[in-house]
């Protein structure tokens, strides 16, 4: 388990002071991915940084199943530092060692006799499902096989949480969904808790349990994840939901923003709407998917002749968020009607 309390780290002093995380709180449980996203400069790299210690937080803890790391001697932290392995967006992996070799790295340094190394590094490889690439360096193999080369070096001192910062930036998509796979295992499989350090959205869907969105240093919102797709108020939950392309609207409709709200939402919902509302419901565009058997997403409709407040109430009744779309195709904004509006529409 890890766990952040008011973690900061500031760089300089005085006039040359830069703030660059401040009061971090947050905890990833055991057999919990825990996701963090952000923009480039928002302070990511500081923090995977912080998290293994390689940079002392400023103030604050890291606790690391009930251990304050950031208050240990140095000699203290190299031995509490072998319970979290790393995965870097580089793979970091030696040009001159074999994957095997590679893997081996940490139990040389800890001086593990080599009967032990062996057959803790074919037990490794073959986890991650490189057996056959054992003495493969690493230009003989793909970029999503190194990283799972360094997945297997990061678990070989048995650690109890995994930092993966920006692990699949720059792979293909089916290099991507197999290292993503490959971690939701080794959750399930080892009890790992992991922090997943990341800008890309679509990848935090399909490997995170919770999120936390990080700006200019600060959790500016968290929650979590089929909780924010669900949230249509939730601008995190919003950045993560896939986007929408939209069919242009018939003369005389407005454009109305469905949103599941829960996974009640009937299969026959644009029947069911389209009757109590008495109105044709044109379906303009949807982008409805499956989180584990819970379902969320959105959808774009068309209605005519229909006043706002019946729009919103119907909706919700189907457990759905009802909010208006600008008229103009290309924008982005979602209007809630407003209470001046819904009554001069009554």
């Amino acid at each position: 388990m890890i766990v952040l309390e008011n973690l900061t780290k500031v760089f300089g002093s005085g006039d040359a002071e830069t703030v660059v995380l401040k009061n971090l709180n947050f905890s990833v449980a055991e057999r919990e991915i825990f996701a963090v996203v952000g923009q480039s400069g928002a302070g990511k790299s500081t923090l995977a940084q912080c998290v293994n210690l390689l940079e002392r937080p400023s103030s604050g803890s890291v606790i690391v199943n009930g251990e304050n790391l950031s208050a240990l001697t140095e000699d203290e932290l190299r031995n509490a530092r072998r319970r979290i392995g790393t995965i870097f967006q580089s793979d970091g992996l030696f040009s001159r060692r074999t994957a095997a070799q590679n893997v081996a790295l940490p139990l040389e340094y800890l001086g593990v006799t080599k009967v032990e190394i062996q057959r803790r590094v074919n037990e490794l490889l073959e986890r991650v499902g490189l057996s056959s690439r054992a003495h493969y360096y690493p230009h003989q193999l793909s970029g999503g096989q190194r990283q799972r080369v360094g997945i297997a070096r990061a678990l070989a001192l048995r650690p109890s949480v995994l930092l993966s910062d920006e692990a699949t930036s720059g792979l293909d998509p089916e290099s991507t969904r197999s290292i993503v796979n490959l971690l939701k295992e080794l959750r399930n499989d080892l009890g790992l808790s992991i922090l997943f350090i990341t800008h890309e959205m679509e990848t935090v869907r399909e490997v995170a349990d919770s999120v936390a969105k990080l700006d200019k240093g600060h959790i500016v919102e968290s929650g979590v994840l089929i909780d924010l797709l669900r949230d249509p108020n939730s601008e995190l939950g919003g950045a993560l939901r896939p986007s929408l392309s939209l069919a242009p609207t018939q003369d005389g409709e407005t454009r109305w923003q469905l949103t599941y709200t829960s996974e009640d939402v009937p299969s026959d919902w644009v029947h069911i709407l389209s009757t109590s509302l008495s109105s044709p419901v044109s379906l303009l565009g949807a982008n409805i998917e499956n989180l584990e058997g819970k379902l969320y997403g959105q959808a774009a409709v068309g209605l005519s002749g229909v006043k706002d407040q019946d729009v919103v109430r119907e909706a919700a009744r189907l457990k759905l968020s009802a909010r208006r779309i600008g008229l103009d195709h290309s924008d982005a904004a979602f209007l809630t009607p407003s209470v001046e509006e819904l009554r001069k529409s009554s």
